[in-house]
């Protein structure tokens, strides 16, 4: 079921009383008032904070299921994997997906003895799941837009005794529900769209499996890894306008994608809503919308580089979701990816301004 933002709008309005503030309140503290016994008080601020709370309520409305805030979302992905995996555990991740979350696989969950596997997306369910304790999907995948059956793998990882999570940060919950698709656990860097502007670092893991969330909110504890309470009220902020500013950003990429995909300068155009794309038919079944991530692969990586530069409306940037579009080169980072494909982010620019600009820079190839 979709998320009533609506009533996601008013979810703090309507618990107020008389005289207090519309706005969520900044609780910048280290330290509470608290004598005598704890009494499940707030006690310390790397277990507490008020700002937390109200957000992770936003957070587990759009969800549908408990959910907890972390730093970034590497720091979710992180928090997600230490509260499912253990010495011996086997891991399949997906070759072709964000790859600092293979990094955190390779370079410290191995070395603990985690057993970690990969698969590219268009092949993840060949070779079944039995044996993997934890499956870490991504759809679509990022950045090749590479989309999986989440339901089918859900099912059939569950069969196989397994836990699956869902890296949902292409899509946020207004796009795709990995939870009532049948997927355990859901993570999600809100750096991208769910916070929308480009200033700030912010995750979540969202889960209706009580024990996982036990574990996750230990790590969080425990580890340390806790949001800052200006960046939870930054984000708390940025979600009361998710629901314009994906309609805007998802509207635009259908409208764009059609016409990259007609321009001459470009070879190739993967995007979820063209009706020839791999993944359409599954983003049908799957997705409410589209997204507003796509992909364009030019001749040669010196057009790719003159395209992104010489266009006013794009910003050349790392990082995707937010209101300015921007675009990137992938092979700079070492993505197995031809060097001149690119991915767009379209923001919330009028779109028919933002094609013009995209066009021209095209033309001047």
């Amino acid at each position: 079921m979709a998320p009533k933002t609506g009533e996601m709008l008013h979810l703090r309005g309507n618990a107020l009383s008389k005289g207090e503030p519309v706005a969520l309140p900044l609780t910048q503290s280290s330290m509470y008032h608290l004598p005598g016994t704890p009494d499940g008080q707030a006690s310390y601020g790397r277990v507490d904070n008020p700002t937390w709370v109200h957000l992770e309520h936003v957070l587990s409305h759009l969800e549908d299921a408990p959910c907890l805030s972390f730093p970034s979302g590497m720091a979710a992905i992180s928090a997600a994997l230490f509260a499912t995996v253990k010495a011996g555990s086997r891991l399949l991740i997906p070759s072709d997906g964000y790859y600092v979350t293979r990094l955190l696989a390779d370079r410290f969950l191995s070395r603990l003895g985690v057993i970690v596997e990969e698969r590219p997306t268009i092949a993840f369910a060949e070779g079944g799941f039995d044996g993997f304790d934890v499956v870490f999907a991504e759809s679509p995948s990022n950045p090749g837009l590479d989309m999986i059956d989440l339901t089918e793998v859900a099912d059939r990882v569950r069969a196989a005794g397994g836990i699956t999570i869902a890296d949902n940060t292409t899509m946020t919950p207004l796009g795709q529900r990995p939870l009532d698709l049948g997927i355990d656990v859901v993570v999600s860097s809100d750096t991208k769209a769910m916070g929308g502007h480009s200033d700030m670092l912010m995750g979540h893991v969202a889960s209706r499996n009580g024990d996982i969330m036990e574990r996750v909110g230990e790590w969080r504890k425990i580890s340390g890894s806790i949001p800052g309470p200006h960046e939870a009220w930054l984000l708390h902020r940025g979600l009361e306008t998710l629901d314009v500013r994906f309609d805007r950003m998802c509207s635009s990429a259908e409208v764009l994608a059609e016409r990259l995909a007609a321009h001459p300068a470009v070879k190739q155009v993967r995007y979820p809503g063209l009706a020839d794309d791999p993944s359409h038919k599954l983003a049908q079944e799957q997705t409410t919308r589209f997204g507003f991530l796509l992909s364009l692969t030019l001749n040669s990586e010196d057009q790719a580089e003159a395209f992104i530069n010489n266009c006013p409306l794009l910003r050349p940037a790392t990082s995707f979701g937010g209101v300015h579009s921007s675009a990137e080169r992938r092979a700079r980072w070492g993505d197995d990816v031809d060097p001149a494909f690119i991915r767009l982010s379209v923001g919330c620019e009028p779109v028919e301004e933002l094609w013009q600009a995209i066009e021209a820079s095209l033309n001047a190839l």
